[in-house]
Formats: C-alpha cells, sequence, structure tokens
C-alpha cells in the first residue's frame, strides 16, 4: 500500500522535551513495505522517529518527519540455557524489558525504564547501572536506504563503545534498523556491579535479588532522579560521561583530587588507561545545578538533565547546553559531547 502521507502534523507529543515543532509531510511506518516509497527514491527521510526520547527539535518545521512503528517478536532459536529473540525496530524499549521477564528471560533488568524504541538501542549502545546492551546483542537487522538491500550485522560490525556505534559515525543516515535481535538467559546472573543498585538493594534487605528485584530497584532509582517527560520535558541525561586516558585524568586529578573516577581499562603494568567521570559533578561545579533560563534550566535534583518548562524553543535547550560546555571546559580543560542528538531542518538547495 506504501506510506501514507499527512499534512502539517504538530510534533509536540512526538518527543519528550515538548517544543512545539511542525511536519510539513508526515507519516507512521507499521511495515517494511511502508518504506518502499523511500527506497524507489534511494534516500531515507528527512526526519526518522522512534520514541523521540533522545532527540532535541531545534527547528520549528520540518518538511518529511516519518515515525518507525514496526511491531513484532518472535523467538528464532530456544535452548534450556538461552532463547535468542528477534524484536522489531519500533517496539517499546521498556516494554520489552518487562515482557522478556515475565517469560523468565534475562539480560535487560538493568536496562529497564530507558525510554525510546528497540530500534534506537544498538544506535546508541543503550547502558545503565553496570549493563550496556551490548551484553545481550546478537545482530542488527537493517535495510540500506539507498538501495533497500538487507544487511545483517553481527555484534562485532556494530562497532560498538560507549553511547556509540558505527549507526552513529560511518554509518549514519546510510540504514533503516528492521529488528535487533538479542540473546537472552534463562538463569538469572544479576549485575550488581553498580554501587546505587547495591545499595538500593541493601536498603531493602535483598540480598540475593531475583532479576525482578533488580529490575523494580532500578526502576525506583531512575523515579528518583530523573524528572517524568510527562510533567517536565526532557530527554534524560544531556551530556555523556566524558572517557578520559589516564594522562588527562591524572593531569585533572592533580588540580581536583575530588573529582569522582572510574577506571575502566589498564595496561599491563596495572595503570588506568581509559577513565570515566561524570559529567553530573562537573556540572554541578561550576555553579549549574538548578539554574533557570527562561523557559529552560537545569534539573534541581540532576544536572544532567536539561529541562522545558513550557513554552520555549528547542535553540534555547541548545544555547544553554553550550554556556554549560564552556563553562565546563574553562574550569576543568574537559569537553562535553552530547548525548542528546539535536536534529536540525534539511535546507534545501
Amino acid at each position: 500500500m506504501g506510506v501514507q502521507w499527512q499534512r502539517n502534523c504538530n510534533l509536540k507529543s512526538r518527543h519528550t522535551f515538548g517544543f512545539e515543532a511542525l511536519a510539513r509531510r508526515f507519516a507512521v511506518l507499521k511495515t517494511v513495505d511502508d518504506l518502499a516509497f523511500f527506497f524507489r527514491e534511494g534516500r531515507a527521510p528527512e526526519l526518522l522517529l522512534g520514541g523521540g526520547s533522545n532527540l532535541l527539535f531545534a527547528d520549528e518545521v520540518y518538511e518529511e518527519v516519518v515515525v518507525n512503528a514496526l511491531q513484532g517478536k518472535t523467538v528464532l532459536e530456544e535452548s534450556e540455557e538461552e532463547v535468542l529473540l528477534s524484536v522489531a525496530s519500533g517496539e517499546n524499549w521498556h516494554n520489552l524489558v518487562l515482557w522478556t521477564l515475565e517469560r523468565a528471560w534475562y539480560g535487560l533488568e538493568n536496562l529497564a525504564l530507558i525510554p525510546g524504541t528497540v530500534g534506537a538501542a544498538p544506535i546508541q549502545n543503550i547502558g545503565a547501572y553496570g549493563v550496556e546492551l551490548e551484553s545481550v546483542l546478537e545482530e542488527v537487522v537493517a535495510l540500506e536506504w539507498r538501495s533497500g538491500e538487507r544487511r545483517v550485522f553481527s555484534r562485532e560490525a556494530c562497532r560498538l563503545g560507549y553511547r556509540d556505534s558505527y549507526f552513529k559515525r560511518e554509518g549514519r543516515g546510510r540504514y533503516f534498523i528492521e529488528r535487533v535481535v538479542l540473546r537472552l538467559r534463562k538463569q538469572p546472573q544479576p549485575n550488581l556491579s553498580y554501587a546505587a543498585l547495591r545499595q538500593k538493594l541493601e536498603e531493602q534487605g535483598i540480598s540475593q535479588p531475583s532479576p525482578r528485584e533488580v529490575c523494580r530497584a532500578v526502576m525506583e532509582i531512575r523515579r528518583s532522579k530523573l524528572p517524568d517527560p510527562a510533567i517536565l520535558g526532557n530527554a534524560g541525561s544531556f551530556f555523556k560521561n566524558p572517557v578520559l586516558s589516564g594522562l588527562e585524568a591524572r593531569s585533572v586529578l592533580e588540580s581536583f583530587p575530588q573529582l569522582p573516577h572510574y577506571p575502566l581499562d589498564f595496561d599491563e603494568s596495572g595503570r588506568a588507561v581509559r577513565i570515566k567521570v561524570p559529567a553530573a559533578w562537573l556540572i554541578e561545579q561550576c555553579g549549574w545545578k538548578g539554574v533557570r533560563r527562561g523557559n529552560v534550566g537545569v534539573h534541581e535534583h540532576q544536572a544532567l538533565v536539561l529541562v522545558h518548562y513550557g513554552g520555549g524553543r528547542g535553540r534555547e535547550v541548545l544555547d544553554l547546553a553550550e554556556e554549560i560546555r564552556q563553562s565546563v571546559y574553562r574550569k576543568f580543560s574537559i569537553q562535553l559531547e552530547y548525548e542528546v542528538q539535536p536534529v536540525f531542518a534539511r535546507v534545501e538547495g
């Protein structure tokens, strides 16, 4: 049947920041056949949306916006120990986490309440509370916009990194992720490597948590730290946590010994060669926590989260984010990177 276009659609409800924006042409993709229009033209839509939870509309009018609503879950293989699950890219991520737990399939419990769709998960290599998607990802099935050719990316071919992947770099804009294949366990192996998660469970008197208890604790922590987008517009953590080389980290720690830091990799002598530092701490030390700039601001309880109080525009958040970046760089000589993706209207001509 092909894509069915609507005209002049308001996008306010299509993203979690809740800014006013308009799509002159708007469509919802419910089947892969709906993509035929773009394959004939050999191009991607101007803007392809999933849950709209990790983006910022920087402009107010877009010519063409398409929402991915592909649904479906299929068990490809199953044994006594594991299940190989294929999930359509338009499925809601958090709903998938709960659905797998209901079936006693484990591995996603630490990733509960991450907003967005399944198709966005490998692009961002989503992660939380000691677990990243990489630990359960088997492969990604994608369609090339130019040719319509279907390609299967192994986990290695996805080149996953910290909030990074092939699809954010060399493959950016080239592929439509059709489905994601996950390898989940049938035997629980709770990951309690994240200190805040262990503390929450200890407070509840749980020493040997089940995956459901881990999931519930993760949800409680997230809800206590992050504002509900339905009440206060936001896209979660706006900045990535910087990853420094050992030399860079030692230089910063000489001036700021109180800086929290978490070694990620070590050389043969045991010296840390990559060290993660919390962006929220850097931002807070620069005095930004709770600061408001008109219609937007920094959340009062979590300095990583930029919020929209209503009546604002995306450019206001970008201006605020740039102020924050510059102040952090002046104080610490550390360059913050956006985790949220600003999207701009295509310039014709």
